[in-house]
Parts: C-alpha cells; structure tokens; sequence
C-alpha cells in the first residue's frame, strides 16, 4: 500500500433487523486510537486491510488482515493502528442473548454462557464468512441470503472456538467490595462523588478502595463511571434525544466534553453516531 493509500479515520455504524439490538460497523482508521473501553454485546470484528494492535485482558495483540480478533462482553480493550497506514475492519456488536440462543440451538439444549479465549483467530475461513455475511447485511437487497450468511459465520464462529468461561480466582470478598462501590459510582450518574465517598460504601480507606477497584476493573473509578455514563447514552440518543440534552442527563460537564469521550469510545462523534441509528 503506497502513501496514497493510508487509510482515513471513517466510520458508520448501522443496524440491521436481521440482527436485532446488534450494532453494526464498517470502518477505517489512521490516526484515531479507541481509549480503555468496553461493550455490552460481543465483538465480532474481522480485518479486511491493514493491521490493528489492540490491549486486552493485559496483553498486547496484533491483527492483521484475515484475521478475527474476538473480544467478550463487558472486557476491557483499547484498539489502535498497528502499521502507518492504519486497518480497515467490518465489526458485528452481537448481543448476548442471541449469541445465547444460537448456541443453546447448535447443542439441542442450553448452553453456558459462550467465552472466547483472548487472542486473535487466525482462520481464514471463517474471516471469509464473516466478511461476506457483514457485506450482505449491510447492502440489504437479499434478506434471505443475508441471514443465511450471517447464522452460517456466527455458527462456524462458536463451534469452532467458543468455550466455557474459566472460573475467576478472585476473592469474593473483593468482588463484593467493588460491587459496592460500583452501586455508589453508578446510582445517580449526574450526582458529583468523591473517592471518599466511593470507598465508604466499601469499608476501605480511599488508597485501598481505588487500588483494588483499578485492579478489578481496569480502570480507576472515574474512568470507569465515565465509560457507564457512554453506555447507557446510547438508548437516548438512538431514541432522537438532543446530544446536549443527553451530555447533560449522562452527568458529562458539558457537550464537548461529552463529545470528546463519546469519540474516544466509538470512533464518531455522538451526532454522526446518532444518525445513523434514526
């Protein structure tokens, strides 16, 4: 690829109902880079050009073209150019509950929760399949093979590598901490809170209630406070709400600051984000 060929930051999000409460991406990226950040659904991306470097579960990977990098719901991720001239990626944000379901009827019965292992897939195959079902859905002229694409790359996508999420090590009366302090953090998001305040709820002293809530999480309390006010920002805005008055029912200071979060999170500003949600 020659320098007239770098990549520009371009996104558009889109929604399908072949997928119901799915996001949908096709993009590029140069020069953005997504700041610590999580989703509520599955990530389902594959590389179509270039390669993305991304931070997950502690580690660094690199996905190059053909590749599927898989990141579980709810799990902290970064993602950035990881050659000059950036990547090039179709991305399914697919909802829990249909990824439930889909693998409770490929087993005749119910299913734990699927878990994909951290690291990039490196299945060409399945990188075809992928990238073919996202075409179609996002053309939208053949509903009917549209589906059939999608079910087929999502089903060869969890018999092939989905597992059962390992037991977590950590100490329950830790979990139970920050669940506390995640009550307080989150229980009226435009209320002004204090560390103190936070590590009250938790019994600790404000170092010890922001080392441990750090470690848990990934990301110190306001950051992650920050993350929760972005997330539950989208309902409103994909229901036509002002991005003012949503900056200001989310807690945000005021709407740059707000739109600056926004884009560091989803790539596009909350405008264009919204826009293509009507």
């Amino acid at each position: 690829m020659t320098a007239t060929h770098r990549f520009r930051d371009c996104a558009r999000y889109w929604r399908t109902p072949l997928l119901p409460g799915a996001d949908l991406l096709t993009a590029e990226y140069r020069d953005h880079a997504f700041a610590p950040h999580w989703h509520d659904a599955y990530t389902i991306a594959v590389i179509v050009a270039g390669a993305e470097c991304y931070r997950y579960r502690g580690e660094h990977y690199v996905a190059e073209a053909g590749s599927v990098p898989i990141i579980n719901p709810g799990e902290l991720h970064t993602g950035s150019k990881a050659v000059d001239d950036g990547w090039q990626y179709r991305v399914m944000y697919a909802p829990v509950d249909f990824i439930r379901e889909l693998a409770a009827d490929l087993a005749g019965k119910p299913q734990a929760l699927p878990w994909f292992a951290p690291g990039v897939i490196r299945d060409a195959d399945l990188a075809t399949r992928l990238a073919h079902a996202h075409r179609l859905l996002e053309a939208g002229e053949d509903g009917l093979a549209a589906e059939a694409a999608m079910l087929d790359a999502l089903s060869t996508l969890l018999v092939r590598y989905s597992q059962t999420c390992p037991v977590s090590a950590r100490v329950a009366t830790d979990d139970t901490r920050v669940a506390l302090m995640q009550e307080r953090l989150t229980g009226d998001l435009v209320e002004p809170v204090t560390l103190a305040e936070v590590a009250k709820a938790a019994g600790l002293s404000p170092f010890h209630a922001a080392r441990l809530f750090t470690q848990s999480t990934g990301l110190p309390p306001h950051a992650w406070r920050n993350q929760v006010r972005l997330q539950r920002a989208l309902a409103p805005l994909r229901a036509g709400s002002s991005v003012t008055d949503v900056a200001a029912d989310s807690g945000f200071t005021d709407q740059s600051h707000f739109t600056r979060h926004f884009r560091r999170m989803f790539g596009v500003p909350p405008g264009q984000w919204q826009g293509t949600h009507r």
